[in-house]
């Protein structure tokens, strides 16, 4: 029996789907009571009751732990029929365009596999980083040591001498300092080497952490991880460190995307699927657009401007407002599925851009679907504005390519 259950964004999470998947009435009863509980100490932010007994995921896609150990792994929706192994794919691809996180230096080879869990995986790109940077070479520092030796080196430490050596006058208390790896980065490492050892259930991955811990033998796992964290270096020379202990602080303080309320649940992994879509369309509007001028959450102007109120943030600006884009993560099968409040938001933009000639909502391509284009006249300059889609499989805008 597996512990972990595989949703889609808007698939119901009940007892009745756990017990189909394999999960005895017990366990499927306290799983459910488990995220149910993560979902009221959240105010439903994450997953939402559809009716009594019934929750569905609300735009977040990632990991849900509980403290029984059982995992909830849930899948951006990105076609009407999602396929789980490629929704994992196309999830992994969008968090390579995360700025300030360790998704964005692994390469799609890393994965080794579209079968494993999630949670494998995402353990699988820390090793593979750390293994990065083992090669790259583990670094060492001067750490001061205490000693009662027959030898005299470095400091007497004369409190500690009178107080243990009082009969045995030949030893020395003292204190030097010893050039070892044992310094808090690797400690860090480690501490999180030993918690996934214990947390993965993939044999390939337990025999690689074994063979990091030989490497790391002679350093010692940390206990306050908050004072460790805060202890360390930020230098040049350790740069290469970076990406392993955003990794390293992901597990062990349990720190997601998405801050999270609650002690219901182990561990949360949470991404905003809202903020994802935004990243993951503005890095390849960037691709295709490198002879122009492009500006993400571009903030120039405000709604009102006396007093000055209500910032303007359209999510991509290319040459200084000529086209605006603004991201919507939402399924639109039809006209009416685009919301006037949507609409009213680009009014906004193209009434305070002087060069905007055209505004593109952008949503995700579920359907091919025909909508209008529509279109106003602002201070005598004809505006249109246009829905379009994007392909989370192909990369491709429908029914055209802005910039192109």
């Amino acid at each position: 029996m597996s512990r972990i259950l595989q949703i889609v964004e808007y698939e119901p999470f009940s007892v009745e789907v756990l017990r189909n998947s394999g999960f005895s009435e017990q366990e499927a009863r306290k799983f459910y009571k488990e995220i149910s509980d993560f979902a009221q100490e959240n105010q439903n932010q994450f997953l939402a009751y559809s009716r009594r007994g019934i929750l569905k995921a609300q735009n977040y896609a990632g990991i849900i732990q509980t403290k029984s150990g059982y995992v909830l792994e849930i899948l951006p929706k990105i076609a009407k029929n999602t396929n789980i192994a490629e929704a994992k794919e196309v999830l992994i691809r969008m968090l390579k365009s995360l700025t300030n996180s360790p998704f964005r230096t692994q390469q799609k080879a890393d994965l080794k596999t579209r079968r494993m869990p999630l949670w494998e995986i995402f353990i699988q790109m820390f090793l593979d980083e750390l293994d990065r940077l083992i090669k790259t070479g583990i670094k060492s520092d001067y750490i001061p040591q205490r000693a009662n030796q027959s030898y005299l080196k470095g400091k007497l430490l004369i409190h500690k001498q009178i107080n243990q050596n009082t009969v045995h006058k030949e030893h020395f208390y003292i204190e030097y300092d010893e050039y070892l790896p044992d310094r808090v980065e690797n400690r860090i490492l480690k501490t999180a080497l030993l918690r996934l050892y214990r947390q993965t259930r993939n044999f390939s991955t337990q025999k690689q952490i074994r063979r990091m811990l030989f490497i790391f033998d002679n350093i010692q796992p940390v206990h306050n991880i908050a004072a460790a964290f805060s202890k360390v270096k930020k230098d040049r020379t350790i740069s290469h460190y970076e990406k392993a202990l955003l990794w390293a602080k992901l597990f062990l303080r349990s720190q997601s995307f998405t801050p999270y309320h609650g002690n219901s649940i182990a561990f949360a992994l949470l991404f905003d699927m809202n903020q994802l879509f935004e990243s993951y369309v503005a890095k390849i509007i960037k691709q295709l657009c490198r002879d122009k001028k492009v500006k993400l959450q571009h903030a120039a102007y405000y709604l009102f401007d006396n007093p000055r109120r209500f910032r303007l943030k359209p999510d991509i600006v290319i040459n200084n407002g000529e086209i605006i884009l603004d991201t919507k993560w939402k399924i639109i099968t039809e006209e009416k599925d685009i919301s006037q409040a949507d609409l009213y938001q680009i009014f906004a933009y193209a009434a305070k851009y002087p060069l905007a000639e055209q505004i593109l909502l952008v949503y995700p391509l579920m359907e091919k679907v025909s909508l209008p284009e529509y279109s106003t006249v602002i201070n005598a300059r004809n505006i249109k504005f246009t829905p379009i889609f994007f392909d989370l499989q192909t990369d491709k805008f429908y029914p055209f390519t802005p910039c192109v």
